[in-house]
């Protein structure tokens, strides 16, 4: 609200601008899923920056909540660790109680009211699940910030999230491509699509680059891998 000013026994109501002030920070990266029969993978740049600035390169999005559970958050930086420490101290109290590790999709489900809970002041970070469901089969789970969820075979997030989405629905969904027959992709397709995604979305994006960490889930547990981007 305006406040009127007095000059010598006037009021002028003219609009005085307020101070801005925004209590989140966009530090760019971006986050990739993808589900297939009996594996998920997910990757994330490691360039954490705000504006034309740079803080580090080497800053993995990635969080292992479990064996079969990988969680990708980018953001806020700050609110990318209050949520993440805040779901992996939740899987701990679960597993005290339980004697049991969480299932994905509990996990999934779990996060998706921690974000609620924050609806009217939500956290700044856009949200990807990647795991093993217990019948072993890959699982992606997608959020908008206050908690609605969605399950998909692949998904994009993040700065280049825009860039990186239509080219996974064109190279997996196989979208607006005629007489495809085989919709079915390998876990070493994906795996190379994933990579080739990420280099398109380095050359458009000032806040995707450096290196991607990946992480790849089976039955048999997470292994890691990684891939050098440009670094300008």
């Amino acid at each position: 609200m305006a406040m009127p000013r007095s000059y010598g026994g006037l009021s002028d109501y003219r609009t005085v601008p307020a101070p801005s002030f925004s209590p989140y920070s966009e530090n760019g990266g971006s986050v990739v899923a993808v589900a297939g029969d009996d594996f998920a993978i997910i990757a994330s740049d490691t360039r954490l920056s705000t504006g034309f600035q740079i803080y580090t390169r080497n800053q993995s999005k990635l969080f292992k909540l479990s064996d079969k559970t990988i969680l990708g958050s980018t953001g806020c930086w700050c609110d990318v660790l209050s949520l993440t420490r805040l779901v992996q101290t939740r899987i701990k109290m679960y597993q005290y109680d339980h004697n049991k590790v969480m299932s994905t999709p509990a996990v999934a489900q779990m996060l998706s009211v921690l974000l609620y809970y924050k609806r009217f002041f939500p956290y700044y970070v856009a949200n990807i699940l990647a795991g093993i469901d217990d019948n072993g089969k890959g699982v992606v789970y997608s959020y908008d910030p206050i908690g609605h969820h969605e399950s998909s075979k692949f998904r994009a997030g993040g700065t280049a999230g825009a860039l990186l989405q239509p080219l996974l629905d064109n190279q997996l969904g196989m979208l607006n491509q005629e007489n495809v027959q085989d919709k079915t992709y390998t876990l070493e397709k994906a795996h190379a699509i994933v990579k080739d995604v990420f280099i398109s979305a380095a050359e458009r994006d000032i806040f995707t680059g450096d290196r991607i960490s990946i992480n790849i889930i089976t039955k048999d547990g997470i292994r890691e891998d990684s891939f050098e981007l440009r670094k300008d």
